[in-house]
């Protein structure tokens, strides 16, 4: 930017601007005389493309369009549900229930059974119940991974449908 560019010669572009090569005293001189930036856009170039700009405004406006770009960016919110290797059928259906409010509110959902102590031993109870789990939310979630023990804990992942507008 202005007395940092060190080419003797650049292009010059830019709306208000003849384009063409100019030496860089006289293309500096040009940028005073706008009171605006002499601003290297292509370095690599031979010779060295630069751009009369306000460098401040240009600053502003990018800021301005990575925050709108950031708004628009959707995040992802994961809901948990923790279960038991032995939980009830009216607790499983209460559940369930918020499991599927969560999907249609566009949240994933990470479903789990908690073993405590020996209840280990359960593996197989804990598995069925998240398939059981997995198959009724069909509707409105996809499984993202299937059920998969770690340490004490065994873990699936639902992610919601995306809606066809």
């Amino acid at each position: 930017m202005n007395d940092k560019i060190t080419a003797r010669e650049v292009r010059l572009v830019g709306d208000n601007v003849e384009m063409g090569v100019y030496p860089i005293a006289k293309a500096m001189a040009k940028a005073r005389e706008l009171e605006l930036d002499l601003v290297e856009i292509s370095p690599k170039a031979d010779p060295p493309v630069c751009k009369i700009i306000d460098y401040k405004k240009f600053l502003y406006e990018q800021k301005k369009r990575d925050k709108a770009i950031k708004a628009k960016a959707s995040k992802v919110v994961v809901k948990e549900i923790r279960f038991g290797p032995q939980t009830d059928d009216h607790d499983y259906d209460f559940k369930k229930r918020h499991a599927e409010k969560f999907l249609k509110d566009g949240a994933k959902l990470k479903a789990y059974v908690f073993f405590k102590g020996r209840s280990i031993v359960y593996k197989d109870q804990g598995e069925i119940l998240l398939l059981k789990l997995a198959q009724e939310l069909e509707e409105w979630g996809k499984v993202e991974q299937m059920p998969k023990l770690e340490g004490k804990r065994m873990t699936m992942f639902i992610a919601p449908k995306t809606v066809k507008k």
